[in-house]
């Protein structure tokens, strides 16, 4: 949406036309929620003020009520930086300086477009990791230095990594070192590599670390960690722009971009005498802190399916997490931040049992089981299956942590007092077994016929298996019995 008093948005509009964009104008908030209603679009340019004194940060909050998840960007002239500012804190992806061409606006385009292909490996629903993100797009743009801090296990190299791949430099080498992995009398050769007979052993020339990142990104993880000593050559070679092999006095050009992570206070390490100052100031010329996994709860859950997903086997059944399972996820501390989180991820698939993470599979430290007279189908199954369920019996999940008892004991289940909740899923079970049976097991079918997804009907099967039930042995005796006489469901 733009702003009607520059006209100078009608030529931008006019080129591009030209150049292959399909872009639109509207000159009121009403017209651009009735626009982005009608049809999908890629890009969404606000101005940071309108006539009526409405500002850019109540514009996306009405639009991103509405449905609209794409990229935004805010219009603005210089004295409106404040208004930017909000606007950015409220989810929008970019600015946008008046007055500016068409080759402003692609140069957006194209930013936005590789931001959103490195995102895909980044989780980032706190509104603090948004904020963090869209800082390193930013300046990812630029070759400034940056340093980024944070905890042991809270993403540092997977930032350093989204910003090589949102910058131009997206297509060189990315190069991590952990200083802190390397012996001492090894570092500075790998830093600058050496020549030939530079040292014993060195029977043949290598590139350095910094060699082999030209052109792109080098990340130095744990720079705390580096010698003093090296900490000056490095000052040196990040000055200069050049690099020389141990041993030779041959000079490399460098044109690369330099990125430091650590888990330490920089300030207090050059104050205690541990890391040159001019060094610290070289490499902190963009600061940014990765926050605690325990500080962005909301960050939890998405990062938890994220993993999942991640290390699954392939062919395996789709996995959730019970409802028990992601609230102890989220009182959970994290000491260990997101490392320990896909450590925990991995724990729990192995000692998962079906298609359900529970609790106790996770195996948290210093946390009881959780005990729960019900547990509720998972939010994923219970969202695809609200309506397509309306033509079957509704169910409610069994006890998470007791197998349901079923026995042939009709004399017994005689003396039982009814129940309707018992009836209901038996009424289920049996529906299922029937529909199977008339479609000689097949899965798809059967799940199509009664109007639910294969996934689902996958997940109510693992749920009758749990509940003693040897489904298989069941489907292949056709006179089984699945009366509420013949059943005690305890």
């Amino acid at each position: 949406m733009f702003h009607p008093q520059h006209t100078v948005l009608d030529n931008v509009l006019a080129n591009g036309e030209a150049e292959g964009y399909q872009l639109s104008r509207v000159t009121n908030v009403m017209g651009c929620l009735t626009t982005l209603d009608q049809q999908a679009w890629d890009l969404l340019l606000v101005p940071a003020c309108l006539d009526d004194g409405s500002e850019a940060a109540d514009i996306i909050a009405l639009v991103r009520r509405q449905g609209y998840d794409g990229p935004i960007a805010v219009l603005s002239e210089l004295p409106h930086a404040t208004q930017v500012s909000q606007a950015l804190q409220v989810g929008a992806t970019d600015y946008l300086l008046i007055p500016f061409g068409h080759t402003h606006l692609g140069q957006l385009v194209q930013r936005i477009m590789q931001t959103n292909q490195s995102c895909d490996s980044v989780v980032a629903e706190a509104p603090q990791s948004k904020q963090l993100l869209q800082l390193a797009q930013r300046v990812a743009q630029t070759d400034a230095s940056v340093l980024i801090n944070g905890e042991s296990g809270t993403g540092k190299e997977i930032l350093a990594r989204f910003i090589h791949n949102a910058s131009p430099r997206a297509q060189s080498p990315f190069v991590a070192i952990n200083c802190a992995a390397i012996p001492e009398t090894m570092i500075e050769s790998i830093l600058f590599g050496h020549a030939k007979g530079a040292f014993t052993g060195a029977s043949s020339a290598q590139p350095g670390k910094l060699e082999i990142a030209n052109g792109g990104t080098l990340l130095l993880d744990e720079i705390a960690e580096l010698p003093l000593a090296l900490q000056t050559k490095l000052l040196r070679v990040l000055q200069e722009k050049e690099v020389e092999r141990l041993g030779s006095h041959q000079k490399i050009n460098l044109d690369i971009r330099v990125l430091a992570a650590t888990n330490q206070n920089l300030e207090k390490a050059v104050a205690e005498g541990r890391f040159r100052a001019d060094l610290y100031y070289r490499l902190n010329v963009f600061p940014l802190c990765c926050a605690s996994l325990r500080d962005r709860t909301e960050d939890i859950i998405p990062l938890a399916k994220h993993l999942l997903k991640r290390h699954m086997a392939l062919g395996q059944a789709a996995t959730h997490f019970t409802d028990s399972a992601k609230r102890a996820l989220k009182a959970y501390s994290w000491p260990g931040n997101v490392r320990e989180l896909e450590n925990i991820i991995q724990r729990a698939l192995v000692m998962s049992h079906g298609c359900l993470i529970r609790a106790q599979d996770l195996m948290l430290p210093g946390q009881p089981l959780v005990t729960e007279s019900e547990v509720s189908m998972p939010e994923e199954l219970l969202a695809m299956d609200a309506t397509s369920m309306a033509n079957t019996t509704t169910t409610t999940m069994p006890v998470e942590h007791e197998p349901l008892n079923v026995t042939v004991d009709s004399e017994k289940a005689s003396n039982k007092r009814p129940s309707l909740h018992k009836s209901r899923k038996l009424a289920e079970f049996n529906t299922i077994i029937e529909t199977l049976r008339r479609f000689n097991g097949h899965r798809s079918k059967t799940a199509e016929e009664l109007g639910v997804s294969t996934r689902a009907l996958r997940y109510k099967l693992q749920t009758m298996r749990e509940q003693g039930m040897d489904v298989e042995q069941i489907l292949t005796n056709q006179s089984a019995d699945f009366s509420a006489n013949n059943y005690n469901f305890s």
